[in-house]
Parts: C-alpha cells; sequence; structure tokens
C-alpha cells in the first residue's frame, strides 16, 4: 500500500495529474435544492491539491454558475450534443453550455447508452466538440455484470476507448478525464475492490497517457474513497448517489 500511495505521488508531481472529483447529480435536483446544497457545501474547507466539480440537470446550471462564480468548485453538464445547432429535439448544444459558463461535460455515460442509444461513436463526436468548445470532457467507460462473469471486461473496455479516442493527438488525450465505472457497481451498492478497480485503470492507462486522468465511479462512498484513492492510477471519482448530500460530498472530497 505504500509503494502505491508513493507510485500516486510520482505521478501526480511529475505529471501533474491532479486528483478530480466529480459529483453526478443525474435527474435530482430543483434549483432551491441545488442552492442549498452548495450553500452548505462551500461552509467546509476543499483541501487545497484536488478539482472538485458539480455535473447538474440543466434547468440548475445557471444556478451554479451564480453561486460557484469566484470560487474552486467548478461544475458542467451531464450531457450534450456534438453538432452546433440545428432540428435536433429536446437536445443542448456546446455553445448553450458555455453561455452558462460550464467548463466541464461528461460523456456516454452508461446510464445515457442503455436508456439514449448512446453508442461508442457518438462518444467519440462529443469528446470532439468538448475538446473544440475548451470543455473538460469526462468520458465513461465500463462493464455489464455479465461481461465481467465472463471475463470480457478488458475486451469490452479496451474497444470503447479505441472508438471514442480514435484520432485524438497526445496533446487532447492530456486534455481529457476517463472514468472507469463497471457498470455493476453504479447505484447497487456494489463497488469493485481496489484491486479490481486498478486493474481496469492500468488497462485504460495503456490507451491513454501518463497525464490523463482515469476517474473510478461506482458506488463511491466516504468509507471506501480512501483505498480506491491509494491506487496508483485511480486519479479521482465520479460519484452519484454519494454527491447528493453535501455532508456526504465532502468526506470524499478531503479523503
Amino acid at each position: 500500500m505504500i509503494i502505491l500511495s508513493i507510485k500516486r505521488l510520482y505521478a501526480i508531481l511529475y505529471f501533474m495529474r491532479i486528483p478530480l472529483l466529480a459529483a453526478n447529480w443525474k435527474m435530482n435536483k430543483t434549483n432551491a435544492e441545488a442552492e442549498d446544497f452548495i450553500q452548505k457545501f462551500l461552509k467546509n474547507e476543499i483541501n487545497s491539491d484536488r478539482e472538485v466539480v458539480l455535473c447538474g440537470p440543466y434547468t440548475v446550471l445557471s444556478k451554479m454558475q451564480e453561486l460557484l462564480a469566484g470560487t474552486k468548485v467548478g461544475y458542467g453538464a451531464q450531457n450534450f450534443h456534438w453538432e452546433e445547432s440545428g432540428a435536433y429535439t429536446g437536445e443542448i448544444s456546446a455553445d448553450m453550455l458555455q453561455e452558462l459558463g460550464c467548463s466541464y461535460v461528461i460523456i456516454g455515460h452508461s446510464e445515457r447508452r442503455r436508456d439514449n442509444n448512446e453508442t461508442d461513436e457518438t462518444v467519440h463526436s462529443k469528446i470532439f466538440a468538448a475538446l473544440d468548445a475548451d470543455f473538460v470532457p469526462i468520458v465513461c467507460v465500463g462493464e455489464s455484470l455479465i461481461q465481467r462473469k465472463n471475463n470480457e471486461m478488458v475486451t469490452v473496455v479496451e474497444n470503447q476507448l479505441k472508438v471514442a479516442l480514435d484520432g485524438l493527438s497526445n496533446e487532447q488525450l492530456s486534455k481529457i478525464v476517463v472514468a472507469y465505472e463497471p457498470i455493476w457497481a453504479i447505484g447497487t451498492g456494489e463497488t469493485a475492490t481496489p484491486e479490481q478497480a486498478q486493474e481496469m485503470h492500468a488497462v485504460i492507462r495503456k490507451q491513454v497517457n501518463e497525464e490523463t486522468r482515469i476517474l473510478y465511479g461506482g458506488s463511491v462512498k466516504p468509507d471506501n474513497v480512501v483505498e480506491l484513492m491509494q491506487q496508483a492510477d485511480i486519479d479521482g471519482a465520479l460519484v452519484g448517489g454519494a454527491s447528493l448530500k453535501s455532508e456526504d460530498f465532502i468526506q470524499i472530497v478531503n479523503y
């Protein structure tokens, strides 16, 4: 464990992989609820050696812009369309998110792949559109329970990344964030062991570069974040359910 911690410190210092703790509120929080969360959250000291991001539904982004201005906490959206404009009912463009001051956007979350027909190809298009808009894309990958039981997790994740990251330069790879989220652990209370998570993060590292930050997502909680963050290739967390309460998320942030 000490060796892994030393490796992690070396990666942070040498490759400038600043830990990133990101909240994914999913379809939760009205403007009043978002304001209550942010006001409570900002009363806490946040360790200065990490980045913190809140990704809320579109309806609260304006409130985030108002309340987070001048703070160390960033914010972003959970999705967007890769086209600049057009006949895409119900979608939102990069320009619209820029107007709301967003700096981050989640791309290819498994729930959108499952429920909204997102594919590796649409993820690929969104990554380039996000980079063109100067967003930090948080690109999600991960395997299902059946795929893990069939020992297909490495192949699945490698293939997702192969398509999604095709054509990206080393400089562009340094600007993206990859979030490994085993689908079987999202919202289930199940969490990959630190060793399982590190194994998959090492697989992902081979397809990106040493500057690319890789987050773990999948039932991250205050009581397991420390062990996860001690792993050599885990550079942060994409947090779902535990990010909905300010008292839980601040514990994760200040692991």
